[in-house]
């Protein structure tokens, strides 16, 4: 076996055990839950107080986001294992997102406050180039879920309509439909989860925004914040380095920098951080 081979072994094990340990204590902070919301649920029994009711309602829920991380990386970790036994392709993480999503394709956008994005992490190709052509056009359904707070959908033409070149975008790449659920905190939105072409459209939204629950509250906000999916992020910060970098060379706005860049991408076909990467070697020069 190559050194590198050996390396990827090593860090696929760690991986995994890091999966197994993060789905043991969400198992357990699931459990810790439905004890809460057992003793409210007896307590509203007895005394008929509403608000053993809804403080029941919210332990309940807070132990179903548990147990959807638990399942998410039981899932990678057993995937993990099997990949380390059969020497495949290695899985990543949002592979399992996607498959609990009931797709193959899935993105998790982080975005900043002015909605630009700063980190993604996709399943698949088609999942990674739609949130590549909404970077480029700033337009989209993760940008819109994130924006407005609410779950943002659009099948067939509604997309074409409601996102011009982005909808005709996503029917080149081969998807019909598309969800995005927000990443809501209590301060605000840390960006969308976003489904492409699900199995079930019509029941699978609340869902969606489960598995989105689970990914803000006991991975991305977790205080042991698992490692696994910042590992799998593409983080866009290339992409502002050049930007910055033309803004400098050009004496122009950061903005209109990155505006640049996002055209030449979109008009040559370009991957967008292959742009970026080049501009900052000196390699292409668009100033």
């Amino acid at each position: 076996m190559v050194a590198d081979s050996g390396a990827s072994e090593s860090h696929s094990r760690r991986r995994a055990d890091n999966a197994w340990r993060h789905a043991g204590l969400a198992q357990e902070r699931a459990a810790r839950e439905a004890r809460y919301a057992e003793r409210h649920e007896s307590l509203a029994g007895e005394s008929g107080d509403a608000f053993h009711d809804s403080m029941a309602a919210i332990h309940r829920r807070v132990e179903a986001r548990h147990l959807t991380t638990a399942r998410l990386q039981e899932t990678f970790a057993r995937r993990l294992t099997q990949w380390l036994a059969d020497c495949g392709t290695s899985p990543l993480f949002m592979s399992e997102v996607a498959r609990a999503c009931g797709t193959g394709s899935a993105a998790l956008t982080l975005v900043g406050s002015d909605l630009t994005q700063l980190a993604v992490a996709a399943s698949d190709r088609p999942a990674r180039s739609a949130q590549d052509l909404e970077y480029l056009l700033g337009i989209g359904p993760a940008r819109d879920a994130a924006r407005d707070g609410i779950p943002v959908s659009a099948s067939g033409g509604a997309m074409e309509r409601r996102w011009p070149s982005y909808g005709s975008g996503l029917t080149t790449l081969g998807i019909s439909t598309v969800f995005a659920v927000p990443l809501k905190t209590s301060s605000g939105c840390l960006g969308a989860l976003t489904v492409f072409d699900p199995r079930h459209t019509t029941t699978d939204l609340q869902s969606f925004a489960q598995v989105a629950e689970a990914l803000t509250d006991t991975i991305l906000l977790a205080p042991d914040v698992d490692p696994e999916l910042g590992a799998e992020a593409d983080v866009r910060a290339v992409v502002h380095q050049a930007a910055g970098a033309l803004a400098e060379r050009g004496k122009r706005p950061v903005a209109d920098a990155l505006a640049l860049i996002k055209a030449h991408a979109f008009a040559s076909g370009e991957p967008l951080e292959s742009v970026a990467q080049r501009i900052m070697s000196g390699t292409l020069d668009i100033s």
